[in-house]
Parts: structure tokens; sequence; C-alpha cells
């Protein structure tokens, strides 16, 4: 946990960027990149319908009503950060499983990708996961479940592919096994931390040694 003065500090340094100083590079996107990464920290950390929008506007050192020179709502800012994040991890896996020779080294890549992904933007994750009864109970969210069950496809086309190649077991049941290995891997956005001694990619080495060869010496 940050101490009260490295709190300080990070807060301040968000301030001086949200509020277009040397670190905001000037740009009007550069600023709204900088509002939505406060948002999306305060909304994993947070919850959601517990964040304001004056939550973030006193996070960011701005009023509230500059807050709306860039965002309609609380709700946009929510959705183009989801927007953002599953047409990403989407467009990234789809081109993982397309890339790779084998079922073998696309399912390994898909699941380096998905400890890199929690490493580079675990706030975006920990919202995805947290506020799952919200995303799938709003029709305005409609298309987070969309790009959720495109990205199971591409997941159960890998995990088939190999069970027909003779890569993987074809007794298991393939449903079951990709809802084993995402929940598994992206429960530990819970603890993961990224400026720990075991990084991403190690985390992946240790989680594929025991998919592969199993716990049993």
């Amino acid at each position: 946990m940050a101490s009260k003065n490295e709190a300080t500090a990070r807060g301040s340094r968000r301030r001086t960027d949200a509020a277009g100083g040397a670190g905001a590079g000037g740009g009007g996107s550069a600023r709204r990149a900088q509002l939505l990464a406060i948002a999306a920290e305060m909304f994993a950390t947070r919850g959601y319908t517990q964040t304001t929008v004056r939550d973030i506007a006193d996070e960011a050192g701005i009023l509230s009503g500059s807050l709306y020179h860039h965002f309609d709502s609380k709700e946009a800012m929510l959705t183009e950060i989801l927007r953002d994040f599953m047409g990403n991890l989407l467009g990234e896996i789809r081109e993982i499983a397309k890339a790779e020779e084998s079922p073998r080294a696309a399912l390994d890549g898909l699941i380096y990708n998905s400890f890199e992904t929690i490493h580079r933007v675990p706030f975006a994750v920990a919202l995805y996961q947290n506020e799952s009864a919200l995303l799938t109970s709003t029709p305005e969210f409609a298309f987070v479940t969309k790009a959720s069950l495109d990205v199971e496809k591409v997941w159960l086309g890998v995990l088939k592919a190999g069970a027909g190649a003779g890569d993987f077991r074809a007794d298991l049941d393939p449903g079951l096994t990709y809802r084993f290995i995402r929940d598994a891997i992206w429960s530990t956005v819970r603890w993961y931390n990224p400026r720990g001694r075991l990084q991403h990619r190690t985390v992946a080495d240790q989680y594929l040694e025991m998919l592969h060869g199993g716990l049993l010496a």
C-alpha cells in the first residue's frame, strides 16, 4: 500500500496532467485519455455506482463542469473504457489465433496475452470483472456481452482444433476447459502486482507449467 506522501504525490501528478500541464502534451485526446485512466482506476477500486462525476473531477483537479467538456456522462466514460478494452482484447486474440502454426502455440499465446493484458491495463480488467452484474443487466452495455461471446468463440475454436489435432485431450469439454482457464487467469488481477517480484511473463510461465504438466510430481 502506498504511503500518504506517495498518494499525495501521485494525486498531484494526476491533477497536473489532467489539467493540461506539461505531462498532458497539450492535446485534447491526451487529456481525455488521462481522465479515462483516472475514471477506470476509481471505478475499479471504489465501484462504478459509488463513484461520481465530481469524484473523478476532484481527483483530476478540475471542476465537474470541465469534465463535461470531454464526456457527456459517467456512463459515457465507462462505455469508452470498455469499448477500448474489449476491442483491443478481441483484436489481439484473433490475431494470435490466426498467426500461430498450431493450436498448442495458439493456446499458449492466448494465455501469455491474458497475463500481459492484466499487467498493462489492470484497472480495465478489474472493472470488467467487478461490474459484470451491471454490464450484463444494462441494455446500453450489450456490446460487452457480445464482445465477451466473440472472445469465447476464439478460445473455443483453438481448444476444439487442438482436440481434433491430438494436441489436447478429447475427453475434456471445451466449454468447461475455457471457463476453468478464463476464471483462473482473470481472477489474478485481484492479487497480481505489476511492480512485484514476479512479472506477468513469469506468472504465465508458471501457469502454463501447471496446465501442461499438472501439479503431481
